[in-house]
Parts: C-alpha cells; sequence; structure tokens
C-alpha cells in the first residue's frame, strides 16, 4: 500500500538496500575475531572497537539507502572505496604465514588472493552501480533522523 505521493522503490535500490542489510548483518557477526585494517591483523579490544565501528557504519548506510538519502550515495562510494584499498593493502603487507598464525590453520594462498581480488572487484561493480543511480538518493534533507 503506497501512498499517492510516496516515490516507487526501484527493484535496483531495494536490492542494494538488502545487501548493505547483508553486510551490516556480516559484519556483527564478525565481533571478537581478529580484524586485517590497512596491512595489519587487529585482535582482542582493538578488533572489537574496528568491528563496531564498521558495523555503525554498515548500520548507517543501510538507513541512509532506506530512507534514500543523497549524503547516503557519497558515504557509500567512498565506503566502498576505502573497502577496495583496504583490501589491496592488507593482500599487500599482510603474509600468507602471519595469517596462518593469527587463524590456526593452513591457509591456501591462491585462493585467498582470488577471493579477495574477486570481492574487490565486486565492490568496483558494485560502486559503478550506485554512481550511475544517483537519481535514486531524492531525500535532501540533512539528518538521517
Amino acid at each position: 500500500m503506497t501512498d499517492e505521493h510516496d516515490e516507487r522503490r526501484p527493484l535496483g535500490l531495494v536490492l542494494l538496500t538488502g545487501l548493505y542489510l547483508f553486510f551490516f548483518v556480516v559484519t556483527v557477526s564478525t565481533y571478537g575475531s581478529p580484524f586485517p585494517f590497512l596491512g595489519r591483523i587487529y585482535i582482542g579490544t582493538v578488533a572489537k572497537a574496528l568491528i563496531f565501528v564498521d558495523s555503525l557504519v554498515c548500520l548507517y548506510l543501510f538507513l541512509g539507502l532506506m530512507k534514500r538519502q543523497s549524503m547516503t550515495w557519497y558515504l557509500l562510494i567512498g565506503y566502498n572505496l576505502f573497502e577496495v584499498i583496504n583490501t589491496i593493502v592488507n593482500l599487500t603487507f599482510i603474509t600468507p604465514a602471519e595469517l596462518e598464525r593469527v587463524i590456526g590453520e593452513r591457509i591456501d594462498q591462491e585462493a585467498l588472493m582470488v577471493n579477495n581480488i574477486a570481492s574487490a572487484l565486486a565492490i568496483l561493480l558494485l560502486t559503478q552501480y550506485i554512481y550511475r543511480h544517483k537519481h535514486y538518493f531524492t531525500n535532501s534533507r540533512k539528518y538521517l533522523f
């Protein structure tokens, strides 16, 4: 049931909103795990703090997508580009031996590279989609709430 004055949500925006809800849930579910960030693996309280902040950012992006806030468009692009840069830096500076030590089991280095590069490319494609669909973000109010 929609009001005459409500705009119908495009399917792409609905899917994008669901994807960022999924990102939020995945981020929250990693609370307490080691967290790779800008070439280092953090554990303990620092990792929990980084995951908490990342969760808050994902929650904000989800809510901004729900409300179609125009500022969220900029934040989505910035967040996605930062995630790609973080992935590249982590692949460059975190050695497989260090990763194996933190995880406690052997890893397949080739699979690690392929999975991280594939996810970075997927995020870049997602960012391109967001960039091209700025017109979905019609709420120009400054604040979310």
